[in-house]
């Protein structure tokens, strides 16, 4: 049974609706946007001020953390405040982790629980062993026990709850069996959702949050399966933990929650920046709004295909293809990253975006292949004065030619172009001959064809590009269906999944360059963030699909930006790495220390440290499961105390703040992973 309805078209999983409060989630109603306030609970006042700025940006449900029974309390007197402040249709939940006392006062105040099945009544000693069938089932029936007081007394009240799993704190009975992976999240998450039913109760929310959007996608992915199986209907909440801030922390939120919004799955939405949580808002607003464009309902009568375009939903593996030389020092296929391609505007450009892109700033981040639009020979001719009196400003140079420039008329660049040009050349269904004689013209002089073609254009080229083999051929669709967003809920990801499952069936493996273009967009307007969404979306989603192999984005027009976003999507969906990625979770009342600045000390300090993944974590109840990928974690054990990790052992206890960064930098060079920044990127 697969997850959604289709990976084609944005069709919205049709789930029940649970009322937060005055709020409905899931069924028709809107995505809800939620976040969380950053202040001490036990400081009303403070919360209570946290709460307004959020909903007069558009925060539709505010969550606060309860992590104790004193804080719990504090509820009723925030709940109050807030709603005399002209806020009491806005919800409130209280976030709760380790303490069932906790969540048993909390429930008495707000519209909605949130527990964390991965440490909700469970120790965190993680006690290797092997539980057996018996031993589990009384871990279960433990569990029961602890659980159902909540559940009973959310029932009578009439409360909504969020099973909110995190990928960084599954229990220890979860871990041992299933370890830290998607079907452990799910797993984690059933448990108390079999519980909860058992009692007839049924406003439940779901999520399954990671800071890795692979591990992320995944689980949610393999959760509505799981849940359709059994024939569970329950919404879902979405959000990629510990996302980080800046531009990286919204390209990962987006590659996440963007990805499972245009499969249809998706109810309510946090972005996790370490900013002040008002700036969530935007970010999660343009993303919802994007979705909801192309939203159409599911009336459960479109038939279901598991794996309608061979791509296991489940598990990341990369598209396997061949291998094409795109000059002599730079190939796409296995074991190759994506490579970045940047538009410019006219050949008149290619020098001053060359000039640009060559800083030494720029030294990891290498626009490979620069993409010129050829209109007609007299462009052909400017380039060819260009090629005959300088060096080729790129690693390969990209030509986007008109259909009107005919094999003969581009030969003579292409011989004197010394094999690192590709052609760039849009096929119609009609389009046969032309295809074979440009497919002829750059083999004979060691280039390259990008064919751009339409999914419905695909089965009459079908014949020739099996003749034709992979050789020195890679596929692109600039744009789909009379080039915008249909209002059947088609979509670019959609359109490039249906190219990849047309190679597949005529047993190609070219490689598929990746570009996003105004053709391609979903909506927005023309902000750098509505850019950096769509980016992320697209490329982001695709990447974590195991599609693509080359990228650009060229919706924006500056180079160098142009540049930086194509490898900072790469980087957020772990394609390519080319600087230090860190995971740094949002601040909430629980943290030890000022995320914000001590993330941006720490950066500064060790922002030039390529392919090394730092955790920042304000307190332990994420910390160590979410440093899962990460080499080494930053975390606040106790108030003015650091500890430190290696992966996700803790190796130094209780470090004055003072010493922390100091002692981080040691460890870096202990295990052999510290560079000296060099002149271009020291702070």
């Amino acid at each position: 049974m697969s997850y959604c309805a289709s990976r084609f078209q944005t069709i919205r999983r049709l789930t029940r609706e649970v009322m937060v409060g005055s709020i409905g989630v899931g069924a028709a109603n809107p995505v809800r946007l939620q976040s969380m306030t950053t202040s001490d609970t036990q400081d009303v006042a403070a919360t209570v001020r946290q709460s307004i700025a959020l909903a007069e940006v558009g925060c539709e449900i505010v969550r606060i953390t309860a992590p104790n029974v004193t804080a719990a309390k504090c509820l009723a007197e925030i709940r109050k405040q807030f709603s005399a402040a002209g806020f009491g249709h806005v919800p409130l939940v209280a976030d709760i982790h380790f303490l069932p006392s906790a969540a048993m006062e909390a429930v008495e105040h707000v519209e909605k629980i949130r527990v964390n099945p991965g440490n909700y009544a469970d120790k965190k000693k993680f006690a290797v062993r092997e539980y057996s069938d018996a031993a589990y089932e009384e871990e279960l029936a433990r569990l029961h026990d602890a659980f159902s007081p909540l559940v009973l007394r959310c029932k009578a009240l009439g409360r909504a709850m969020r099973i909110g799993t995190n990928h960084g704190s599954l229990s220890d009975r979860i871990m041992n069996r299933y370890g830290d992976t998607p079907l452990g999240m799910v797993e984690s998450a059933l448990e108390f959702l079999r519980i909860a039913e058992s009692h007839g109760y049924r406003d439940l929310i779901l999520s399954m949050k990671a800071s890795n959007p692979k591990v992320m996608i995944q689980a949610y992915r393999l959760l509505v399966q799981r849940m359709a199986q059994e024939g569970m209907h329950y919404p879902l909440h979405l959000g990629v933990t510990e996302a980080g801030d800046g531009e990286d922390g919204r390209i990962k939120s987006a590659i996440g929650i963007g990805s499972l919004l245009l499969d249809g799955l998706g109810d309510t939405i946090r972005v996790s920046l370490t900013e002040d949580s008002v700036y969530e808002i935007p970010v999660a607003r343009a993303i919802a709004d994007k979705a909801m464009t192309l939203w159409i309902p599911d009336a459960g009568l479109r038939p279901r295909d598991p794996s309608p375009d061979g791509i296991d939903p489940y598990r990341f593996t990369r598209r396997d293809t061949a291998t094409v030389a795109l000059a002599e020092d730079c190939v796409v296929g296995p074991g190759q990253p994506p490579r970045v391609i940047v538009r410019v505007l006219d050949v008149a450009a290619l020098a001053p975006a060359a000039t640009a892109l060559a800083s030494s700033k720029m030294k990891d981040t290498p626009a490979e292949g620069l993409l010129v639009p050829i209109a007609g020979p007299g462009d052909l001719a400017e380039l060819c004065g260009v090629l005959g009196t300088t060096a080729l400003p790129a690693r390969f140079l990209v030509l986007e030619i008109a259909p009107t420039l005919t094999p003969d008329l581009l030969q003579p660049l292409l011989a004197m172009s010394r094999g690192r040009v590709v052609l760039v050349r849009a096929f119609g269904a009609a389009d046969a001959t032309a295809l074979a004689s440009f497919a002829a013209l750059v083999r004979t002089h060691s280039h390259v064809l990008a064919a751009e073609i339409v999914p419905q254009d695909f089965p009459a080229l079908a014949p020739t590009l099996k003749q034709l083999g992979d050789g020195r051929l890679i596929f692109t669709l600039a744009g789909f269906s009379d080039a915008s967003p249909a209002s059947d809920g088609t979509h670019a990801i959609g359109a490039y999944r249906q190219l990849a499952a047309m190679l597949r069936a005529i047993g190609s493996r070219a490689p598929l360059w990746i570009r996003n273009t105004a053709a391609t967009a979903v909506r927005g307007d023309n902000s750098f963030l509505s850019k950096l969404l769509e980016a992320s979306f697209l490329t982001g989603a695709l990447l974590c699909d195991g599609l693509g192999d080359l990228v650009s984005v060229e919706t924006e027009a500056d180079a160098v930006r142009a540049t930086k976003l194509a490898y900072n999507v790469l980087q957020g969906a772990g394609a390519r790495s080319s600087k230090t990625e860190f995971v740094a979770c949002p601040s909430c009342g629980r943290t030890l220390f000022d995320l914000q600045s001590t993330t941006q000390r720490i950066r500064a300090q060790t922002g030039h440290l390529k392919g090394v993944k730092l955790a920042i974590m304000g307190c332990i109840v994420n910390g160590p499961g979410e440093m899962a990928d990460a080499d080494f974690g930053y975390v606040g054990g106790a108030p003015g105390k650091i500890n430190l990790y290696v992966g996700k052992n803790c190796v130094q206890y209780n470090i004055p703040q003072a010493e922390a960064d100091a002692r981080l930098i040691a460890l870096i060079k202990e295990h052999g992973k510290w560079a000296e920044p060099g002149p271009e990127t020291a702070p």
